[in-house]
């Protein structure tokens, strides 16, 4: 991991890590709390719905009392069935039946349609309202039934007027012949609803109503809890579960039958999806601020580390070792303080550049100097032995001439002319050097010169065309070859040495580049390649390139690059 990864890494460990821990507390803490505050909630609107319905089932019951057992109201309905009276006195009866019953509703505004059923025909009498022609109460939904009445609902009103949900109940009618007489009695179930429908989840609650046997007598979610199915996990008594994502709590009555208030898993946690929604936000506001100061303070440690990096790649890169630049500050006193001593050791390193770069070239030039003057005994005592024999078969002319020309090439190579000549003195030591080469194995080389007028007095070190051609002489020139030697000026100074020869492979190239002894055990001057590949390297350093292409049986090409300028040569 790089610095500035660790950084991030333990700021946001040393961070996150007591964060998340307060964070898991404080959830599992505040979920429980969550959990009792709804769960509480929804008992305690629970146990208001299931108080408004048993009152509304006591108000019921009171009122059928009034209507079913003896008295005025029993002994008026008695007479009207009977009609033991005449038409008029019957009349009056059923007209004082009706204003008690007016009366009674009236006192009792929570009461709604208000009847007598007679089960045997099936028929109603002195209803306050209008009845559905489908009244039956059969087919009502039963909600209890014990003491002589039959309580229904929650269902559709049977007014004709009214199709609001009703609780309704019906009760035997004491008459001393008769006993299919029945008043039936509906409550308005607005009042109910109105507390069913105001609870504190923006009516996310919703409520079922269940028999004494766990049937589903009323539902507001009909879909999941369907009319006169099965409660699936009813008990007697209070509880609470979950079923198909809906959270539900029982409350069971004193008459047995209960209120079920239902919650869907969604609105159950959307409270504590809210606050874990806050508790995200802040964390990923602390995140945020975390991830600033980490930057901040990698900021603090990448700034100097930078400048570091800037100085020691301009040290390694700079070729300018004569002026120091001024130290850069940080304002960080630890770092400034490193920076000064880094530019105290660069200072130091340059100057143990400049000590080693004047050692290596008093070396170099000596090394050179030493090549020059090492010329290998052999060719000495061929040539000789050459002139030897010449003076015995040819005459003066050609002694003189193999003599003249070993003479000047001598003096060229080992005279005390400096190590600096020009590109016309290297042309004509070639040419002596051919000379020699040719009287001495009585053949014509083919040797092609041309050189450009404009490079001649360019100066140049000495000897290092001999050994180029030499190269090209000794590795596979034939009758039928020919060395090309090519000097021209552009920009730079290219000398260029072809031969058609036998060519050599990239090993033997590489061999002859960097082997300094394999050039002294063949014939001739004894100074090859690798003498001038120092001496380029010694006197142009980088500027001068020798490089040689040659491929097996097509020739070999060596090429010579040096820059054109005066001032670039080292006398």
């Amino acid at each position: 991991m790089t610095l500035k990864q660790r950084i991030f890494m333990l700021f946001l460990l040393s961070s996150i890590i007591p964060f998340l821990s307060v964070f898991v507390i404080s959830y599992f803490t505040i979920d429980s709390i969550f959990d009792n505050k709804i769960e509480s909630g929804i008992r305690s609107n629970l146990r208001q719905v299931e108080l408004s319905l048993a009152g509304s089932i006591s108000n019921l019951n009171h009122i059928s009392q009034q209507l079913a057992y003896g008295g005025t109201i029993g002994k008026q309905l008695d007479e009207v069935l009977h009609e033991t009276e005449g038409p008029f006195e019957k009349m009056q009866s059923k007209a004082q039946l009706k204003n008690e019953l007016n009366l009674i509703t009236f006192t009792n505004p929570s009461i709604g349609l208000t009847t007598y059923y007679f089960e045997k025909d099936g028929s109603i009498q002195f209803e306050n309202f209008p009845v559905k022609s489908s009244f039956s109460p059969d087919q009502l939904p039963l909600l209890a039934k014990y003491y002589g009445i039959t309580y229904y609902g929650p269902h559709v009103s049977m007014n004709e007027f009214d199709d609001q949900f009703v609780l309704s109940a019906l009760r035997q009618v004491e008459l001393p012949d008769r006993d299919d007489v029945y008043v039936y009695i509906e409550n308005g179930f607005s009042l109910t609803q109105s507390i069913l429908d105001n609870d504190q989840y923006g009516g996310a609650l919703s409520h079922l109503v269940l028999d004494g046997q766990g049937r589903v007598a009323y539902s507001e979610v009909p879909d999941i809890f369907a009319y006169g199915t099965q409660f699936s996990q009813f008990s007697r008594g209070e509880g609470k579960g979950l079923f198909r994502g809906y959270h539900w709590f029982k409350q069971t009555s004193s008459q047995d039958w209960s209120v079920v208030s239902v919650i869907s898993q969604a609105d159950y946690n959307s409270e504590k999806n809210r606050w874990m929604m806050q508790i995200l936000l802040v964390a990923l506001l602390f995140l945020v601020v975390t991830c600033v100061l980490a930057w901040l303070l990698w900021k603090m440690v990448y700034i100097p580390l930078n400048l570091f990096h800037r100085e020691i790649k301009g040290m390694s890169v700079s070729h300018n070792r004569s002026a120091p630049k001024p130290v850069e500050r940080t304002r960080i006193p630890e770092y400034d303080r490193l920076l000064i001593q880094f530019a105290d050791m660069r200072e130091q390193i340059w100057e143990l550049f400049r000590e080693v770069e004047q050692k290596e070239k008093n070396r170099a030039d000596l090394e050179v100097e030493k090549l020059l003057y090492q010329i290998n005994p052999h060719f000495l005592m061929n040539t000789l032995d050459t002139v030897h024999w010449l003076a015995l078969m040819n005459g003066q002319d050609e002694i003189d001439r193999l003599v003249q020309s070993l003479n000047k090439l001598l003096y060229y190579n080992l005279g005390k002319l400096g190590q600096a000549s020009t590109i016309e003195e290297e042309i004509d030591a070639l040419k002596q050097y051919l000379v020699l080469q040719q009287i001495r194995y009585d053949f014509e080389f083919d040797v092609r010169i041309e050189v450009d007028e404009n490079v001649l007095k360019i100066p140049v070190p000495r000897f290092i065309l001999q050994p180029l051609v030499e190269n090209s002489l000794y590795h596979g020139l034939n009758d039928d070859g020919y060395i090309e030697v090519n000097v021209s000026l552009d920009k730079d100074i290219h000398i260029t040495i072809q031969d058609n020869g036998a060519g050599m492979s990239e090993e033997a190239i590489r061999e002859l580049l960097n082997n300094r002894t394999i050039e002294q055990n063949k014939v001739g001057m004894g100074i090859g390649m690798n003498y001038v590949k120092r001496m380029l390297e010694a006197r142009y350093e980088d500027k001068a390139r020798l490089e040689i292409k040659s491929e097996v049986g097509e020739g070999t090409s060596v090429v010579l690059t040096l820059p054109a300028w005066e001032e670039e040569v080292r006398s």
